[in-house]
């Protein structure tokens, strides 16, 4: 057997050995039926502060930028009641959510959704099976904070100034 050979056989059984591993780990996470009620936010803006503080990055103030976000493949979430981020996996029916334009439409709302609640690493994760109430944009913090990035209002908001 030549050395690489052998180099080779290493190292295809520690990666062998390595995706066992992940798969039991994943295989292990049980997933419970959850029924949450939150705004769907931009996750990278509103966990990295790029943006300004959290009051700043959720509601209309910062709609337009989580528009982006969502568009460029960011993951959304949902920010429920208690301050909790649920990461959003998968909306029901849809594949990719990058290329969605579901997740789009309800970007900064406020929904009661049912799905399947996963947690990794101390992280909540959500496949989304159902969206039971949509009670669109609430937070109009636009007013008190203008629009993060500055001039971006949702078109639909600026008649309410």
């Amino acid at each position: 057997m030549k050395p690489y050979s052998k180099i080779l056989s290493f190292a295809a059984a520690g990666i062998f050995t390595c995706f066992a591993n992940v798969s039991l780990a994943f295989s292990a996470t049980q997933a419970k039926p959850i029924e949450i009620k939150g705004e769907i936010i931009d996750t990278w803006c509103y966990l990295s502060g790029v943006m300004g503080g959290e009051d700043a990055v959720v509601g209309s103030a910062h709609h337009t930028c989580a528009l982006w976000c969502a568009a460029g493949g960011i993951p959304v979430g949902v920010l429920d009641e208690d301050g909790q981020i649920y990461m959003v996996l998968k909306l029901k029916g849809e594949g990719s959510l990058a290329k969605t334009d579901n997740i789009m439409e309800i970007q900064s709302d406020v929904i009661t959704a049912k799905g399947m609640h996963y947690v990794r690493d101390g992280v909540n994760y959500l496949v989304v099976e159902d969206v039971i109430a949509n009670e669109g944009i609430t937070n109009l913090n636009h007013l008190d904070y203008g629009s993060v990035p500055p001039n971006s209002f949702p078109e639909n908001f600026l008649s309410k100034q």
